[in-house]
């Protein structure tokens, strides 16, 4: 058995009564393109998973996934028991998403921005007419100072710097109050040294505001130092998942020196 497969933990190790969403079987192909085959894990209470594995592995398609944006073509994403497919309405704030491009409306303020994350929470007529009361203001200034931008609350977003944006929407996310996090590549357009202070903020909100986060990443450097799990993908199957303390060099090697060869 390689270093690897010595390593790779089974799914039930990582599945307890503070479960926050499982996946089963998550397969999903274009045409004659498997994109993810086969794909199952479980995320925990408080837990930071990074998603590392060499580019075309997947980890996007998995993320649209996990987060309701495309559907798999076969197997189930769950959120507290509750397929995402099936959550609608104000069940969908339970999943937070944060973007490589910030996705936010240049136009609008930081705090404009931010108060999206409180759509959900709103009657349908607030929601239409963007009357937000004023505790969910309060809150969305809240969230502006966690992220450390209280300061720029009435600043467009497009005159913000690339780290800015991405903290404006890491505050839109922690308005919405989900329970999980699915952050794609958060910090692929940005310097390292932005890149981890952007981490080391989701560190933060993982440990102090009890959600659960989802990032992939493409340095295997970050992930050792700010996740406590580590799922590598290769070839769109899973290869390996593992406490960060045991993805040493030879897995690192393994999953990036291979197209797939996954473990049972």
């Amino acid at each position: 058995m390689s270093t690897l497969a010595h390593q790779a933990l089974p799914l039930a190790r990582h599945a307890h009564a503070a479960e926050r969403m499982s996946l089963s079987g998550i397969t999903r192909a274009f045409g004659a393109r498997v994109a993810v085959d086969d794909i199952g894990f479980a995320v925990g209470a408080r837990e930071f998973v990074a998603v590392l594995g060499p580019s075309g592995a997947g980890k996007t398609t998995l993320f649209r996934c996990m987060t309701g944006l495309d559907a798999p073509d076969r197997g189930t994403v769950r959120v507290g028991g509750i397929d995402v497919r099936d959550l609608h309405g104000r069940d969908r704030r339970r999943i937070g998403v944060v973007f490589q491009q910030f996705n936010l409306v240049g136009r609008l303020t930081a705090l404009e921005n931010v108060l999206a994350g409180r759509l959900g929470h709103l009657s349908a007529w607030r929601g239409w007419t963007r009357r937000f009361p004023r505790a969910d203001r309060l809150l969305a200034l809240e969230c502006l100072d966690r992220v450390g931008l209280l300061d720029h609350a009435t600043q467009r977003a497009d005159r913000l710097s690339g780290g800015q944006q991405q903290r404006v929407a890491i505050a839109r996310v922690l308005a919405q109050q989900p329970e999980i996090v699915v952050a794609d590549e958060p910090v692929a357009s940005l310097d390292p040294a932005t890149g981890a202070g952007i981490l080391d903020l989701l560190r933060t909100l993982c440990r102090e505001e009890n959600m659960s986060i989802v990032c992939s990443l493409h340095q295997v450097e970050l992930a050792r130092d700010y996740a406590s799990r580590v799922i590598g993908l290769a070839g769109g199957r899973l290869v390996f998942d593992a406490p960060t303390t045991d993805f040493d060099e030879a897995a690192a090697r393994r999953l990036y020196g291979t197209a797939g060869d996954p473990i049972r």
